[in-house]
């Protein structure tokens, strides 16, 4: 017969054993997602690969996320579709430059004064309701929509000085589709080429210069270093990015890696924050490869009215286009009563 103490051991050691088997179930079956960025490598180490980092540290085993950067899967115009049909798990990217088939997509990247620092759109997600508009209307084409932050805001680098808006006439710019589409009426350009030949573009001649980023950005990816000057009016105070998963690819993820995911996505909004912010200010006021012009405000204002102009247009395009600007509106109302530093000047 058994003794108790023979069974103790023997339940003991069996516990063990039963106690082991899922780690070693869990290190066989991870799960591994293809993930690819907007961004090149230079620009894709700061803005998505933290986030990469935190989820394949954090989920221990249990999810492992390779990283792409821009083009190298699919071009980044393909992104939606790849996404959608499972040929990649996830994006990180904005809706414009994705050419996502939504409602919003003219919305992302750089909408024409719609912000005017990154703060502005966890805001406008948050606590004005765009969370909930991405959310569904991606929820209708099969994509899981996760989170949106707010980056760099879209200044011009270029070959040429730029100090009044006649200056604008003619110049080749590397863009944002519908930031191109309002800048076309001052003569501006847009190209659109795939993000790692933009460089070589304005050193052949093809591009005069960018429309696509801050300072930050110039700098660190090499722009700076092909262009000479840097226009500090902008269009837009902040890009507007998101992150998106195949949609079943995030029903079948268990709750917890869920939140590993948002976890770490939220940990990267954070970093991306304080990397743009110091850095923008730090490059304008010591970096010594652009130099920095600008149009006088009564100028710009003539930019100003015109966005108002593309606002009314993009409005009535569709219900949910009023809707978003709508909230642009709502928003832009209450900061510009609550004044400086939520407005200029």
């Amino acid at each position: 017969m058994t003794t108790r103490r023979k069974f103790l051991t023997t339940a003991s050691l069996g516990g063990a054993s039963v106690l082991a088997a899922p780690a070693i179930v869990k290190a066989q079956d991870t799960i591994k997602w293809r993930m690819q960025t907007y961004a090149g490598s230079a620009l894709g180490a700061e803005v998505t690969k933290p986030a990469v980092d935190f989820i394949n540290n954090a989920a221990n085993g249990a999810l492992e996320i390779e990283l792409y950067y821009a083009d190298q899967i699919v071009p980044t115009g393909e992104l939606f579709r790849a996404l959608q049909s499972g040929t990649i798990d996830a994006v990180h990217s904005d809706d414009d430059s994705m050419a996502a088939p939504t409602d919003v997509t003219p919305f992302g990247g750089y909408f024409p004064l719609a912000t005017k620092h990154a703060l502005d759109v966890p805001v406008l997600f948050e606590q004005y309701g765009l969370a909930d508009i991405w959310r569904n209307a991606y929820a209708d084409v099969g994509v899981a929509w996760l989170s949106a932050a707010g980056q760099d805001p879209c200044n011009f680098n270029t070959k040429q000085p730029i100090t009044s808006l006649a200056d604008m006439a003619g110049l080749r710019l590397y863009t944002f589709p519908t930031a191109g589409r309002f800048l076309s009426q001052f003569g501006v350009v847009p190209v659109s080429i795939p993000y790692e030949d933009a460089e070589v573009a304005v050193q052949t001649g093809e591009l005069d210069g960018m429309a696509w980023s801050g300072i930050t950005e110039d700098y660190t990816v090499g722009w700076a270093d092909v262009t000479d000057y840097f226009l500090t009016n902008n269009i837009s105070g902040a890009w507007i990015g998101s992150f998106y998963v195949n949609q079943q690819k995030w029903s079948d993820l268990p709750d917890y890696l869920k939140g590993v995911v948002m976890a770490g996505i939220e940990a990267s909004h954070t970093y991306r924050n304080q990397w743009y912010w110091g850095g923008e200010a730090r490059l304008r006021a010591s970096g010594e490869k652009l130099q920095l012009t600008s149009i006088p405000p009564e100028e710009w204002m003539v930019v100003e009215e015109a966005g108002k102009v593309f606002w009314d247009e993009m409005a009535e395009t569709n219900e949910t286009a009023a809707k978003i600007v709508s909230i642009f509106r709502d928003y832009n109302n209450v900061t510009s009563k609550a004044g400086p530093p939520y407005t200029f000047g």
